[in-house]
């Protein structure tokens, strides 16, 4: 299944929405290399969060990343100047690949701009970054000692997801099914995409990031959704008229 547009019209212009988009591709365009892999690699292990580093506190040494191995103990990191708290929340603007970036910044643009919407824009940004942090810790809680970069959007718009599902699990998602275009509930769709996430971690997808921001996303706007939607009618009703 893949989402072409949802049947939920808004009465916005989401600008953190777009904003968030608009970085997320310059920074892939403009900032992370696009030669050799080796290159990409050093610049990733350099900016991007490490689950072994936020677990141990101190950044990789050289060792670490050649043996793969986290150990915890003295030694010359690879990289000084890395600040690996702030890497922590880099890591939520940096993509593998092009197709790794398009496929987060689709999904965003489809489901972000109905809860920039329920949420106004400073609730919206901020529970967007949260998700993405609390997905880096869903990831480093079961992969601690992990000495890859983790990398990529996709645990803060797992919570915008999460967060799109409670607020409108009956609204529907038009979605290419093989060679048709089915309009399927949210609440079907999300669900089939959340098992899902279950599936794929043997192939190098940071499955734990996923689930930990979606319900981190359920979690906080099932907590205000009806102050949500209220706001929701209100601003409808004030434009419509």
């Amino acid at each position: 299944m893949f989402p072409i547009r949802d049947l939920n019209p808004t009465r916005i212009v989401p600008i953190v929405t777009l904003g968030l988009i608009v970085v997320n591709v310059l920074v892939f365009a403009l900032w992370q290399p696009q030669g050799a892999e080796s290159e990409q690699l050093e610049f990733l292990y350099e900016n991007a969060a490490v689950a072994c580093e936020l677990t141990t506190g101190d950044a990789l040494t050289a060792t670490e990343i050649a043996s793969g191995e986290c150990r915890d103990a003295p030694g010359q990191a690879a990289f000084p100047g890395k600040n690996i708290w702030v890497a922590a929340l880099v890591s939520m603007f940096l993509h593998g690949n092009l197709l790794h970036l398009l496929g987060n910044m689709w999904f965003l643009w489809i489901f972000g701009n109905n809860v920039e919407e329920a949420y106004g824009i400073v609730s919206y940004l901020a529970v967007y970054l949260l998700a993405g942090l609390v997905g880096t810790i869903g990831f480093i809680a079961f992969n601690g000692d992990a000495t890859e970069p983790l990398v990529g959007a996709s645990g803060a718009i797992a919570g915008v997801l999460g967060a799109y599902l409670v607020l409108y699990p009956n609204h529907q998602i038009l979605t290419l099914v093989f060679l048709f275009f089915v309009p399927i509930p949210a609440l079907l769709f999300l669900g089939i995409w959340f098992i899902g996430q279950f599936n794929i971690g043997e192939v190098g997808v940071a499955w734990e990031a996923h689930v930990a921001g979606f319900l981190f996303g359920v979690v906080v706007t099932a907590v205000m959704r009806d102050f949500f939607l209220e706001r929701v009618r209100r601003l409808h009703a004030t434009t419509a008229a």
